[in-house]
C-alpha cells in the first residue's frame, strides 16, 4: 500500500464505519466474542474488526427519574408539597405547575418506600416499565391529602438520569473485623473475619475498560440504557482518570424490565442499571484495551469498613471458570417450614410455595447467595474462591454475591450488535469529547472566578447576554475551558 492508503488504514472515523455497516460489509463483535478469539490464540488486526459491543449491569445507585404527569383538573389544587409512589417519597418540582393539576417529580433511585423497607426507586421504575398501576399520595400545599392510580401509559414525560453509572471497574469486598456489617454491598448483614467476599463489575465486558481514555464515549454518543436508546451526556460524580464512569438518560417509555429494578440490601434497597455502548475501533492503539481479557483487569479487594485495600486480585479470579448463571434444581428442595433463601434473596426471585421454593428467573440477578443460604443444595453455580495476602497470612475467600449480572451483560452486549447490524441503532459521534484531566483536583475553578460571578450579575460571554444566570448555574460551567463557555452554556440553555 502506499503511505495514503497505510493512513487510512490507521485511522477511521464513526461516519466511515457507519457508512460499511450501511453497506453490509462492517464486522461488529460483542466484547465476549472477541475474549474467547483472543483466548483461543487469533490474531485480529484493525481491518478485522470495527465495532465492538460492550455492556454492563450491576448496582448503579447514582440513579434519578424525572417524572410529569396530571393527577387532578386544574385549579383543583395550588401546588403539591409531598408525593409518595407507591409509598417512594419524591422531591416535588422544581417546577411548581401552579394550580395545572399537574406535578413535576424527581425520584431517586435509591429512595426508600416509607412503609415496606423491601421497596425502593429501583423496585418503583421497573413497575412503571412493567406497565403495573402505581399509587401516588399528594399532599398539597394547603394540607389537604389526596390519592390516585396510575401508570406509565398515563405519564408523557418519565426519563431515567444517571449521575454515576458504568464505572470501569469497581471493588471487591471483605469484612476483617469481628463483627458483622451492615452495608449496600452485601444483602446481608456482612460476615466478618474474612468469612465471605462480594464483588462488582463486568470485567472485559465493562464498556470503559474496553475505551479507558474515552476515545468513542462522550457527550452525545448513543448508548442503550436498560434496553433504551438514550445517550451520554458526560462523566460522572467521583470519576477520576484512572477510574472513569458515565452520566446519561434514556426514556423509561422504552426500557426493558428484565435489565433494570430493585435490590435488596442490609443497608436497604438500592437500584440496578444494565448499559449497553458500541465501541467504534477508530485505531490501533484502542486494540490494546480491547483485547485485555479478565485476569489482566485489576481488581482490588478491599475492607468494607473505610474501603482500605487489602490486596489486589484480577476479574479473571472471580469470573474465570465461574458459572454466569445460578441453576435451580426442584427436587433437591427439602421443602423447609422457613425458606431461608426466599428471606434472603435480594431480588424476591424466590418465594415459598406449597412444594417447596419456586424460582422466578426472569427476576434473577445470579447474584448467588441462594447457593450459600439453602440446606438442600437446591440452587447451584460455582462463584469461585479467592486468594489474597493479608498480614503475612494466605487466606482463601469464598465469594458469596456477586453484585454484577453478566449473564444479562451478555445478553445486553448481544442485543446491541444485532440492532447496529440490521441499522436500527446507529453509531454517533460525540458532540464533545469527555476531558479526563477536567477531573483531576488540580483543575479546580480558582476562587477568583467565583467572586466574579454573583447571582443576578449580567455575564456577556461571546456576544450572548444571560441576565438571570445564576451564580451555582455559571460557576458549573465556568469550570470548562474558556473557548466552549459559550457552546456549553447555549447547549444546556436551549
Amino acid at each position: 500500500m502506499n503511505g495514503a492508503s497505510d493512513n487510512i488504514e490507521e485511522h477511521r472515523t464513526i461516519p466511515e464505519i457507519q457508512a460499511k455497516i450501511d453497506a453490509g460489509d462492517a464486522v461488529v463483535l460483542t466484547a465476549e466474542e472477541i475474549a474467547a478469539r483472543i483466548s483461543a490464540g487469533d490474531e485480529i488486526g484493525l481491518e478485522d474488526i470495527d465495532v465492538v459491543t460492550t455492556a454492563t449491569r450491576g448496582i448503579m445507585s447514582g440513579t434519578y427519574a424525572v417524572l410529569s404527569f396530571k393527577v387532578s383538573e386544574p385549579d383543583s389544587f395550588i401546588k403539591a408539597s409531598e408525593v409518595l409512589l407507591n409509598g417512594v417519597p419524591a422531591v416535588v418540582g422544581p417546577c411548581p405547575n401552579e394550580r395545572l393539576g399537574v406535578l413535576d417529580l424527581i425520584v431517586l433511585g435509591t429512595a426508600h418506600s416509607i412503609s415496606d423497607h423491601h421497596y425502593g426507586g429501583g423496585h418503583l421504575f421497573r413497575d412503571l416499565v412493567e406497565g403495573k398501576n402505581i399509587k401516588v399520595d399528594v399532599t398539597t400545599s394547603e394540607g389537604d391529602r389526596f390519592s390516585v392510580e396510575t401508570n406509565l401509559s398515563k405519564i408523557p414525560f418519565a426519563r431515567l438520569h444517571a449521575t454515576r453509572h458504568a464505572f470501569k471497574n469497581y471493588r471487591a469486598f471483605v469484612n476483617p473485623g469481628k463483627e458483622p456489617v451492615e452495608t449496600i454491598f452485601h444483602a446481608l448483614p456482612f460476615e466478618g473475619e474474612f468469612k465471605e467476599m462480594t464483588f462488582c463489575g463486568c470485567g472485559e465486558l465493562n464498556p470503559i475498560e474496553n475505551d479507558p481514555k474515552l476515545e468513542t464515549i462522550g457527550i452525545g454518543t448513543r448508548v442503550l440504557i436498560n434496553g433504551a436508546e438514550g445517550f451520554v451526556t458526560g462523566q460522572g460524580t467521583r470519576s477520576a482518570p484512572d477510574n472513569p464512569n458515565l452520566t446519561g438518560f434514556a426514556d423509561l417509555h422504552d426500557m426493558v424490565p428484565e435489565y433494570m429494578g430493585g435490590f435488596i440490601t442490609s443497608a436497604g434497597p438500592e437500584i440496578i442499571n444494565t448499559w449497553a455502548v458500541p465501541i467504534p475501533v477508530l485505531n490501533k492503539g484502542m486494540l490494546e484495551n480491547i483485547f485485555k481479557l479478565d485476569s489482566q483487569i485489576p481488581l482490588k479487594l478491599v475492607d468494607i469498613s473505610g474501603r482500605i485495600p487489602l490486596c489486589e486480585i484480577t476479574y479473571g479470579d472471580v469470573w474465570n471458570n465461574a458459572d454466569l448463571n445460578v441453576k435451580y434444581e426442584p427436587e433437591n428442595c427439602i421443602n423447609c417450614e422457613v425458606c431461608c433463601v426466599a428471606e434472603a434473596c435480594p431480588m424476591g426471585a424466590i418465594s415459598k410455595g406449597e412444594n417447596g421454593a419456586e424460582h422466578k428467573p426472569e427476576l434473577c440477578f445470579n447474584c448467588g447467595l441462594c447457593i450459600s443460604r439453602c440446606r438442600g443444595e437446591a440452587f447451584s453455580a460455582n462463584l469461585g474462591t479467592v486468594s489474597c495476602g493479608v498480614g503475612g497470612c494466605l487466606r482463601d475467600v469464598k465469594v458469596t454475591l456477586r453484585q454484577s449480572d453478566r449473564a444479562r451483560a451478555v445478553k445486553a452486549a448481544q442485543e446491541l450488535k444485532e440492532q447496529i447490524l440490521t441499522g436500527k441503532f446507529r453509531l454517533t459521534e460525540q458532540v464533545e469529547k469527555n476531558n479526563l484531566e477536567r477531573v483531576r483536583p488540580e483543575n479546580k475553578p480558582k476562587l477568583a472566578i467565583k467572586r466574579r460571578l454573583g447571582v443576578g450579575r449580567k455575564k456577556s460571554l461571546s456576544g450572548f447576554l444571560f441576565p438571570n444566570l445564576s451564580f451555582k448555574f455559571a460557576f458549573l460551567f465556568f469550570e470548562e475551558p474558556s473557548a466552549n463557555i459559550a457552546k456549553t452554556l447555549i447547549f444546556s440553555v436551549s
